[in-house]
């Protein structure tokens, strides 16, 4: 069941002015989204994280903040975070916390 949506499954970037976000998509239909809004050159605030309740207990929140990470690192963008969601895996997990402002 989750095999069928991974392999069917990509992660998207978008960028329009001083928003952006990442995005879960299965089958070209948007299932879940990371929205962040530009503080700066390279500064972004992390302020939304949303996944379909299909979705749920599946770590589709974690693998777009994860994108999210890896992007920031590969361009030099600090990261801050008022999403609850965000918040609490910049939290748990020490291992990305680099990317943090």
């Amino acid at each position: 069941m989750s095999d069928h949506a991974d392999n069917t499954a990509t992660i998207g970037h978008y960028e329009h002015e001083h928003r952006g976000g990442f995005h879960y998509e299965v089958d070209g239909k948007r299932l879940a989204s990371m929205t962040y809004s530009r503080a700066g050159a390279s500064l972004i605030i992390i302020d939304h994280t949303e996944v379909d309740k299909q979705l749920s207990g599946q770590g589709v929140g974690r693998k777009l903040l994860d994108a999210l990470v890896a992007w920031a690192r590969e361009t030099g963008t600090k990261v801050m975070a008022t999403c609850p969601f965000a918040l609490a895996q910049f939290g748990k997990d020490p291992s990305i916390r680099d990317v943090l402002s």
